[in-house]
């Protein structure tokens, strides 16, 4: 029986790489590698025959689950609803646990990054809020208070 040994990292696909990036690392994750990626490998993996793709991979500081952003040079990008809500099927976003979330949510809305709802709170425990990042990637933050 197979079993699952850990979880290796999440994969989002986006069309502006470097402002994508930019998003994360000013989040706190942390830069591990860039690099170009074709081939026979690429091409069975993600079954689009002469694809080439260029992946950032950001981890949390202290390790722990990685952020996978590519960007594919080709086959060209199918772009996805940049406005979807948290009803819409698939994945719908990804969360951070973060400190100084009410600083942190001010700062990325002055930067254009807004709220796509407000910020919450879970019985004096947690505050959460979504952000609507770049390309509408939401993003949750969660501040542990209590």
């Amino acid at each position: 029986m197979t079993r699952i040994k850990g979880f290796d990292h999440v994969g989002i696909t986006v069309d502006d790489l470097d402002r994508a990036t930019a998003f994360f690392v000013g989040l706190g994750l942390e830069e591990e590698g860039r690099t170009f990626v074709q081939g026979e490998f690429l091409d069975t993996v993600c079954g689009l025959p002469d694809s080439r793709t260029e992946v950032v991979m950001l981890r949390p500081p202290g390790g722990g689950t990685m952020l996978e952003l590519a960007r594919f040079l080709r086959p060209d990008h199918v772009p996805g609803s940049s406005d979807a809500m948290a009803n819409e099927l698939g994945i719908r976003n990804v969360c951070f646990e973060i400190t100084g979330l009410e600083e942190t949510v001010e700062r990325l809305a002055a930067d254009g990054y807004g709220l796509v709802g407000g910020i919450g709170r879970h019985e004096d425990t947690w505050l959460m809020a979504y952000v609507r990042g770049p390309e509408g990637i939401v993003v949750s933050l969660a501040e542990q208070i209590g």
